[in-house]
């Protein structure tokens, strides 16, 4: 953690911040808008300062986070996490979020690959008895 304040890249605080596994995913999510200061869509290359309120979105994840010290260097997980405190609104909403996957799977969470030929036939069949293919 760098102690003096000078600005750190936003793609390389979140890369430190173990947000994202390597500092391409996090410009393409940036770039994307999933990575925003303050509500605001920004570039890859916009300056994180401490104080800064990031609202973030990994794929799997959304977090709202406020930035508590600076780094450019990733390091280990517990000193990553000590660059950010996340808001109480994204806690309970990631607990929300968290309860509904459990008592509502995504379907396609238990398939694993492309569908066997049985399996695409029995597929075929369920579709036509219902008359989606008509």
């Amino acid at each position: 953690m760098s102690q003096d304040s000078s600005p750190v890249r936003l793609d390389k605080w979140l890369w430190a911040a173990r947000f994202f596994k390597t500092r391409s995913l996090a410009a393409t999510a940036i770039e994307n808008g999933r990575a925003r200061i303050g509500g605001e869509r920004v570039k890859v290359a916009r300056a994180v300062h401490v104080g800064d309120v990031l609202q973030i979105d990994n794929g799997a994840t959304c977090w709202e986070v406020k930035v508590l010290a600076l780094s450019d260097v990733r390091g280990p997980a517990p000193v990553a996490r000590l660059l950010y405190e996340e808001t109480s609104d994204s806690i309970q909403q990631r607990a929300h979020v968290a309860e509904q996957k459990k008592f509502a799977p995504e379907p396609a969470a238990q398939r694993k690959g492309r569908p066997t030929k049985q399996d695409r036939r029995d597929l075929s069949r369920a579709f036509y008895q219902k008359g989606m293919f008509e």
